[in-house]
């Protein structure tokens, strides 16, 4: 967790009773707000909020996730806005606050943190027609997550998913898109792996600074830059190239399967929709309902 204290993420709303007008900075927690009948009360949305189609159509944007229009959000005076610690600046969320704004800086790490965000959602709205599915999709957790661990007792399945090309990049153990990888049973080969500092350390073309060193605080160290040659060495049995944050295509299958490796042997190099690995919220129905049948082939245990 990068910054200090005045953009830690927080566990419950800063408001006092139900917001009526929401600003959502968080494509995720747009499309969970609609999914939980709450879409109603957002009036404006980034520009990279796109799910549901049909419902954010409708709504005015406000720019990036890393540059929305603070001026006009404030000019919109709304009840609340909803930030991500990971996905929006530090230095927006400080001038919405200056201006008297409340804003919910919220910052989900695991499949546990992302339905522990929807129900505190859900009681902040004061909303609780979407309750029962919202049981549904915790029990097709669980439901995923012993079947995941059946599997992970028979063979491991080890996963590799590139988040950025050039340069190659991942993510480590303390990522969502990792706990994910892990209820279905599988496990990432750079779990282990922090970014290290400098940024040729990540290369292994220098010597990384200790971890005592003053350079490195506030650092995230969660996304290392990786190397086709360690790629090779933690031999993955399986490559899901997702279509976001950058767009892998077919072309780039052909790349990974040159390596020796068994996810090119097995053919098991796969495009991916990245929402499904990376988005928080209501969408990890659509993960749980996805990934396992592209790790394991329908008929394996």
């Amino acid at each position: 967790m990068a910054g200090d204290n005045t953009y830690s993420y927080q566990m419950d709303a800063p408001v006092d009773r139900p917001p009526q007008r929401v600003v959502s900075l968080v494509p995720s927690v747009t499309e969970s707000l609609f999914d939980l009948t709450l879409g109603n009360r957002l009036i404006a949305v980034t520009d990279y909020c796109v799910y549901p189609a049909d419902g954010v159509a409708r709504l005015p944007r406000i720019g990036g996730t890393k540059n929305p229009d603070v001026a006009r959000i404030i000019e919109m005076h709304p009840d609340l806005v909803i930030a991500n610690q990971e996905e929006n600046r530090k230095e927006d969320v400080e001038v919405l606050r200056a201006a008297h704004i409340p804003v919910w800086v919220t910052f989900p790490c695991t499949v546990a943190d992302a339905f522990n965000l929807l129900w505190n959602i859900m009681d902040v709205f004061d909303e609780p027609v979407m309750v029962p599915r919202i049981r549904l999709i915790e029990q097709t957790m669980d439901w995923v997550w012993r079947i995941g661990e059946k599997r992970f007792e028979e063979a491991v399945c080890r996963v590799f998913a590139p988040i950025w090309l050039d340069p190659l990049m991942t993510f480590n153990s303390d990522t969502y898109a990792n706990n994910l990888l892990r209820v279905c049973g599988a496990v990432n080969i750079f779990a282990d792996r922090d970014r290290q500092y400098p940024l040729k350390a990540d290369l292994g073309q220098a010597e990384p600074l200790p971890p005592d060193d003053s350079r490195l605080m506030g650092r995230d160290v969660r996304y290392p830059r990786v190397t086709m040659d360690e790629v090779v060495a933690a031999q993955p049995d399986v490559i899901l190239l997702p279509s976001e944050p950058f767009p892998f295509t077919e072309e780039h299958i052909q790349l990974f399967t040159q390596l020796d490796i068994p996810a090119a042997k097995n053919k098991r190099i796969m495009l991916v929709d990245g929402s499904l690995l990376t988005w928080h919220g209501t969408r990890i129905a659509y993960a749980l309902n996805t990934l396992p049948d592209l790790l394991f082939p329908p008929g394996e245990v």
